[in-house]
């Protein structure tokens, strides 16, 4: 009995300062859509969620089958969506300023907090300003970046211009990396804050490793297996991955490179690399098997905001060669669970490549050291920043 009434002593003193908040959510890429974006903005929700905060997901309807869900502390608002070029799946929502306008007099949230730069955040950032509600923004895809891949680089200054004045009508601004938010500070951005991205390290785990998948790669314990995680696309540097696959097998060794994921890229890299292995899009335990029984995760993207595969590799005891920047230079020791190539220099990391697969025991030693390095990326600790935020941005306008 004393306990029970020290558990409600302890409510009743928490609750009046700490209550949930009602949080509309508005993201234009959602689950099962597979992207960085999608997969660790649905998994910092549903925590919140799990917390008793009452979320409102607005997002664009995937496919005609799409109903959303809906039960207690939980609604969707499904509105129209367009095809993106080069990823048919995804879609870009229709400007619906006047929809959410109504939606959000008729059901008002504490605060808003918008994940995408599309037309739809554009005007949930709008309808949010119109009804004086505290709105915080995610920058989470170099979108001024990927232009030049696509044969329009001249894009990149006036898409910056727009994320810029985008991302300073909020009151903040979370970037997953200390280095992109120094560049970002400095092209004029403002409110911005460090949030890391969190991995889930029960599912990404050393014991997901698979020796019938290795079986099916015709990879046996000699053999190196190379790994990518991750879109099919130019932006994505794959070339270099496979350059370093064929270095390595001329160099002497027995070597399977394996590629989880699709894209309009996969056509180029099947054509250069034949003997490389393409899994698709693959579920998320399938991805756990992957990652567990691969011997070394290439990652040469330098077009990242983070890069979740890099934590996920490394959670699932894989180490990681990766390019200075983003969350490889977060995530590795440098020479201990992972290799940090300086510069963009792609005969630098094929070098280092080489340098790191002629001795079996230098890969062996790394993953030793990987899973428990990612510890303090646990999903908790990001989750209770996250709150901290939106509770500041929520008492920045009622003081107002």
């Amino acid at each position: 009995m004393d306990d029970l009434l020290n558990d409600r002593i302890l409510v009743e003193n928490i609750e009046p300062t700490n209550p949930p908040m009602r949080i509309a959510v508005v993201t234009e890429t959602w689950p099962p859509e597979v992207n960085g974006v999608a997969l660790t903005l649905s998994k910092l929700i549903h925590q919140l969620s799990l917390r008793r905060h009452t979320i409102q997901l607005i997002r664009p309807r995937q496919d005609k089958y799409d109903m959303g869900t809906e039960h207690a502390g939980w609604s969707e608002i499904l509105l129209k969506g367009l095809p993106i070029p080069h990823y048919p799946q995804l879609k870009l929502g229709f400007p619906s300023k006047k929809s959410l306008i109504k939606a959000w007099t008729i059901k008002r949230p504490d605060l808003v907090h918008i994940a995408t730069e599309g037309p739809l955040g554009w005007s949930a950032l709008q309808a949010a300003r119109v009804l004086r509600l505290p709105v915080t923004s995610d920058f989470r895809t170099n979108f001024h970046s990927y232009s030049k891949h696509y044969g329009a680089g001249w894009l990149s200054k006036p898409i910056m211009a727009y994320l810029k004045k985008f991302h300073n009508r909020t009151l903040c601004t979370m970037v997953p990396t200390r280095a992109l938010q120094l560049q970002l500070h400095a092209a004029g951005f403002e409110n911005l804050r460090v949030v890391a991205r969190g991995v889930d390290t029960q599912l990404f785990h050393p014991g997901h490793r698979d020796r019938s998948l290795r079986t099916k790669w015709r990879a046996d314990d000699a053999t190196l297996v190379l790994l990518s995680v991750g879109r099919l696309a130019a932006e994505k540097n794959l070339d270099l991955i496979v350059n370093t696959f064929h270095a390595i097998s001329t160099s002497g060794r027995q070597v399977r490179l394996v590629f989880a994921g699709d894209g309009p890229y996969r056509a180029k890299l099947q054509a250069d690399c034949p003997k490389a292995i393409f899994m698709g899009m693959c579920s998320h335990s399938e991805l756990a098997s992957i990652y567990a029984s691969a011997d070394l995760f290439l990652f040469p993207s330098l077009t990242e905001t983070f890069g979740n595969v890099t934590l996920e590799a490394m959670a699932s005891g894989t180490p990681v060669l990766a390019f200075d920047c983003a969350a490889a230079t977060e995530v590795i020791d440098n020479h201990k669970n992972g290799w940090l190539v300086q510069g963009e220099d792609p005969q630098r990391y094929v070098l280092k490549a080489l340098e790191i697969t002629q001795d079996p025991a230098t890969l062996l030693e790394a993953k030793k050291h990987t899973h428990e390095s990612i510890r303090p990326w646990d999903w908790h600790e990001i989750v209770n920043e996250v709150e901290i935020i939106f509770r500041n941005a929520q008492g920045q306008v009622n003081k107002a």
